[in-house]
């Protein structure tokens, strides 16, 4: 019979208990948080594709770092944030927050002074509450700022991990740039000392942007940059999460949900879910999984696909294109070639080819590979080519159906 609950969090960080591989990764991330907490400023940029797990990783090793090591960590999520002031004030807010159950938070209320006000029911929750003018002048002495909560914090906190998460708005900003570097010659530059880890989330496009803007981050940053689950990972990841729930995977249903995932662990968790739902036995067999999995093409364009380029992908013409890029397309390397994908195609497709070139690069999607010679394209991202294999593979199996 169907479970409770399901052990997948579509759309959301993952747990850590389900958290797997990256051991790499964490590994150099926490070096480098014990290293800040000795008083030596470290700087991370946390990178990768979208779907990959940035987040979920990020979150781990706050977790990990706070119970082994003694460590203060915010993770700030900065959806929509474009200025410094709304920046500081979200760090500063979840500081407050994080604190509510904590054996320090008086500290912590001390150290805001009179920027809290109660909210919510009863006024059961706190907000830190400052003014433009006073949000301003914390921009400026964000550093002076987290010494002194450091030094009170000292004998229950022996280091600072912030890290800032979701900053597209921020990264195209010379503003926070240059903040940015200055903060970090402001720390480097002065005889007191500031165990803080700051560690920044995001594509690598964010990356180069904020290196555009201030060259001088180049050197700042530590470069963490996480790639897709091998599929071991992706095998291991599967097998746990099931057995949470008593649910045991054949060997070929196992196989389709490593395929159809790439190695992306958002694409992970919502295949996992919808088959999940499909199930109504102890066993999940290849029959449910692709009953799942069939489901889970719909809501993964919803919500992972830009909607232009969801609605372009509605005519069955580039439909068919598309089946036939995902079928020439190496898997590895994202990369298919023109000349390849034309042997494929109808004379009536071949009359459109170039129009859905244009546009699936106008839209992001594809990019050329001029290193490879004309006619080389790549998909910009794994999450997109994923989808479109997911959607393909169902394609498929409805036209089989009909017949």
């Amino acid at each position: 019979m169907q479970r409770d609950y399901s052990p997948f969090t579509p759309g959301i960080p993952v747990p850590v208990e389900f958290f797997v591989g990256r051991q790499a990764e964490i590994t150099h991330l926490r070096d480098k948080i014990i290293r800040a907490s000795k008083g030596q400023l470290q700087i991370a940029f946390l990178s990768g594709e979208r779907g990959i797990g940035k987040s979920s990783l990020a979150s781990f090793v706050r977790h990990l770092v706070e119970r082994e090591n003694q460590i203060l960590g915010l993770h700030t999520f900065l959806g929509g944030v474009t200025t410094l002031t709304e920046m500081v004030r979200r760090v500063f807010d979840r500081l407050l927050k994080d604190s509510l159950d904590k054996t320090w938070h008086e500290r912590v209320k001390d150290f805001f002074g009179d920027h809290i006000r109660e909210v919510g029911l009863f006024g059961v929750s706190l907000e830190f509450d400052a003014g433009p003018s006073e949000l301003t002048r914390m921009v400026h002495d964000f550093a002076p700022a987290l010494r002194s909560l450091s030094k009170r914090l000292h004998d229950k906190k022996k280091g600072l991990l912030i890290i800032l998460d979701d900053i597209n708005g921020l990264a195209t900003s010379e503003d926070f740039a240059n903040w940015l570097k200055s903060l970090v010659d402001e720390i480097a530059t002065s005889s007191a000392l500031l165990p803080l880890c700051l560690v920044l989330v995001g594509l690598e496009e964010r990356r180069q942007s904020l290196i555009k803007l201030q060259p001088s981050l180049a050197r700042v940053f530590d470069l963490i940059s996480i790639e897709p689950w091998s599929n071991e990972e992706t095998r291991e990841f599967y097998l746990n999460s099931f057995s949470k729930v008593g649910i045991t995977v054949e060997d070929d249903a196992l196989e389709l949900l490593i395929r159809y995932t790439g190695g992306l662990p958002a694409m992970a968790h919502e295949i996992g879910d919808a088959v999940f739902k499909k199930i109504w036995t102890d066993c999940l067999d290849r029959v449910s999984t692709f009953m799942g999995i069939s489901d889970a093409v719909s809501i993964i364009g919803r919500k992972y696909v830009e909607p232009q380029v969801f609605r372009f992908i509605r005519s069955e013409r580039y439909r068919s294109i598309l089946r036939k890029v995902v079928e020439s397309t190496n898997t590895e390397k994202l990369i298919f070639q023109r000349q390849e994908l034309l042997s494929l195609l109808s004379q009536s497709e071949k009359g459109v080819f170039g129009n859905f070139i244009r546009k699936m690069k106008e839209m992001g999607v594809i990019t050329d590979v001029p290193e490879m010679g004309r006619g080389c394209y790549r998909f910009c991202n794994r999450l997109y080519f994923s989808y479109f294999r997911l959607e393909a593979d169902a394609e498929k199996k409805r036209h089989v159906a009909e017949k």
